[in-house]
Formats: C-alpha cells, sequence, structure tokens
C-alpha cells in the first residue's frame, strides 16, 4: 500500500501543525472547516507527494490551494500570506482534474 495511507503518527503531527497554521494565518475561528491532506501526484514534473489545503468560509466559499512538497517538509513561509486570502477563493462551479 502507498505509504501516505499508511498510520504515521509524524505524517499526522505535521498534518496537524499545518492546520493551525492555515487557522492562524487566515484567522480563521474553529468553527471553519480546514483540511490539510497529502497527496500522490502521477503528472509529469510533479513531486510524489504534495501537501492539499482548502478551508471554507461561510457555505459556499471554498478556497484552497498546494505545497508542493510533502506535509513533514511544510514551513509556515510556505503558506501564502494572508492578504491573498480572498485570491484563494474558487467559484461553487470551479472544477479540477487534480484535486
Amino acid at each position: 500500500m502507498f505509504g501516505t495511507f499508511m498510520p504515521d503518527a509524524l505524517r499526522d503531527a505535521a498534518l496537524a501543525q499545518v492546520q493551525a497554521w492555515v487557522r492562524d494565518r487566515f484567522n480563521l475561528g474553529t468553527d471553519t472547516v480546514v483540511m490539510v491532506t497529502e497527496l500522490p501526484c502521477a503528472l509529469p514534473g510533479c513531486p510524489p507527494l504534495e501537501t492539499v489545503i482548502a478551508f471554507w468560509i461561510g457555505a459556499e466559499v471554498r478556497h484552497h490551494y498546494k505545497v508542493f512538497k510533502p506535509a513533514r517538509q511544510v514551513q509556515l513561509d510556505d503558506l501564502p500570506p494572508y492578504w491573498m486570502k480572498d485570491a484563494l477563493a474558487v467559484p461553487p462551479d470551479w472544477a479540477c482534474d487534480c484535486c
């Protein structure tokens, strides 16, 4: 089985740390859904594992972005600055094959 789907305490701790950074960076309350996960990527030029981050403000406004490295390697400086928050929003009808 691919390693990203196996239980791993260090990975889980890294995902939780990134989630906490996202909440802090974008001033998101505990009632805001924040998802941080690692996904494999098989596209040419793509890293083997990338960290995908998404959060929802309100019922319909989804924000998301990727960090092109595993969660254990993500640093606070890899997150977009606060002022880019609105630019991370995607329209409700937006679809993508990659995530």
